[in-house]
């Protein structure tokens, strides 16, 4: 078949000659990818091109790699090594993947034909990505996080709703702007009066109070500093190190066996006088607390009851446990946030919090005594592990495949994806992916996240700071989203050592 260019001057259309071009397609042509000669040296991986198609119009790719095409034979090199002049002939190239194209009922279709070879290639326009795409300006429901990346004039919102009722993961290496981009969208829910509880290990969101500094990126992306003192509110185990209001548990709501696995201790020796004496207590008194119980273990005067009794000794330092607990209608406030300041809090006595806050929220929400909310969980693999067993794997876990249907939305933040419950993992229908480079994290992803291909995968590598991969949701396809300025200081910056 002889192609002359007149001819494709007639494919392309008038339309054609008003966009840039990007390349030509050639060699083996598929209905789901092809590959092109890339005329411009502006053409990236990860750009957006269009291309005409003789039955289906105009249909939406994406390059997924891009390969520079030589003659440079070893020889050649060695020549070249030697200052000798070598003659280069060099091609670059590029594999599209097709997205497709909306058809008369707006629905979302592949071509079922190829392209022709040699078709001309465009960067795609910003109006057509939106609409093959399905990019909506949700403002009313939806959070604003960002732009598409290398496209700053379409604005990317996550539905609020969707968010909530189907739950979100947010994945990132260590450094990678997890944390920032968790405060971005804690911002959305803020001012969209969504309650929320935020477990923080690190007391990395109480500078959720405070507004950032202004740069210009705040202008360039349209958002302006201040901060949101008014509707944050902190509780912690330990509110001389982290301020806020103390989170206190009251024992009456532990059975005896609960407590011996926080305390790591072996129930089949403890058990029995523990429960001895909680029952004690419970029949005597209303209210009581781990010295109460200290002090009946002490009059048994049995030396075996000495590493519970030290055990005990270490609760009651901790100060988790008093007479009176802190209320749920204290710690939930609707239309604010609350953070769980978990900072300088031993790991065990972590994963009692969350267990016992996740119970209480999970069970309210069921009889609707609490307003719908979202709990975020930063640090999520150390409270529902993939191998071993926390505390809180359980109820987490319920909450993941249940929590949808009662209003609870979960939102899980983690440097290691491969160390979550995959189970887990995998409920979360809203998925933030920033730059991960662990092999084993990049397996995880790439199990569950749908429509993912292996270019994009290797991007997730390579990701910039401030640029994360989005899907699920309202976001129909993966989407390289670049993040917006913070609105409120960042809280998880690195100490430096040095300078």
């Amino acid at each position: 078949m002889t192609i002359a260019s007149e001819n494709l001057g007639e494919l392309n259309g008038s339309r054609g000659s008003k966009l840039k071009q990007a390349g030509v397609i050639y060699g083996d042509v598929g209905t789901t990818e092809f590959t092109c000669t890339v005329l411009s040296g502006k053409l990236e991986q990860g750009d957006y091109v269009q291309v005409l198609h003789e039955k289906f119009g105009w249909v939406l790719g994406r390059v997924d790699e891009i390969r520079r095409k030589t003659n440079l034979t070893v020889d050649k090199a060695k020549e070249l090594a030697k200052g000798e002049d070598v003659e280069i002939e060099e091609t670059v190239l590029a594999k599209v993947v097709v997205i497709g194209y909306r058809d008369e009922k707006g629905l979302l279709q592949y071509p079922r034909i190829p392209f022709n070879v040699g078709s001309i290639v465009y960067f795609a326009e910003d109006d057509f990505i939106k609409r093959v795409i399905g990019i909506e300006d949700i403002k009313e429901t939806g959070a604003y996080i960002g732009r598409l990346f290398k496209h700053r004039n379409i604005p990317i919102y996550l539905d609020i709703n969707t968010m909530v009722q189907k739950h979100v993961s947010v994945l990132a290496k260590t450094g990678a702007g997890k944390s920032y981009l968790t405060g971005v969208l804690l911002e959305e829910l803020l001012k969209k009066d969504v309650t929320a509880i935020v477990i923080d290990p690190h007391g990395e969101y109480p500078s959720l109070k405070y507004p950032a500094k202004k740069t210009k990126m705040h202008d360039e992306f349209g958002v302006k500093p201040r901060g949101y003192a008014s509707k944050i509110r902190i509780f912690s185990p330990d509110p001389e190190l982290n301020g806020g209001k103390p989170l206190r548990f009251t024992l009456a709501s532990m059975s005896p066996r609960e407590l011996l696995n926080l305390m790591n201790l072996d129930a089949r020796q403890y058990l029995i006088p523990l429960r001895k004496a909680m029952d004690l207590l419970k029949t005597s008194r209303q209210y009581f607390d781990v010295r109460d119980i200290i002090r009946i273990l002490e009059n048994e005067d049995s030396p075996s009851l000495s590493p519970l009794i030290a055990q005990l000794e270490y609760l009651a330092e901790m100060g988790i446990f008093a007479k009176k607990g802190t209320r749920i209608d204290e710690i939930i406030s609707k239309g604010k946030i609350t953070i769980i300041n978990l900072r300088g809090v031993a790991p065990d006595i972590q994963e009692l919090v969350v267990q016992r806050l996740s119970m209480a929220l999970f069970e309210l929400r069921k009889r609707n005594k609490i307003p719908p909310m979202m709990l975020v969980v930063e640090e999520a693999h150390n409270y529902v592990p993939q191998q071993g067993m926390a505390a809180s794997s359980k109820i987490l876990r319920t909450i993941a495949s249940e929590g949808r249907k009662f209003g609870l939305g979960l939102c899980i933040i983690s440097q290691r994806p491969a160390k979550i419950d995959k189970n887990v993992l995998s409920q979360c229908n809203t998925q933030i992916i920033l730059r991960v480079t662990n092999p084993n994290d990049l397996r995880a992803i790439g199990n569950s996240v749908e429509n993912l291909t292996k270019g994009s995968l290797e991007e997730i590598q390579r990701l910039p700071i401030g640029v994360a991969l989005v899907t699920g949701g309202n976001i129909s396809m993966p989407l390289f989203v670049e993040i917006r300025p913070r609105e409120t200081k960042h809280g998880g910056e690195s100490v430096k050592v040095v300078g």
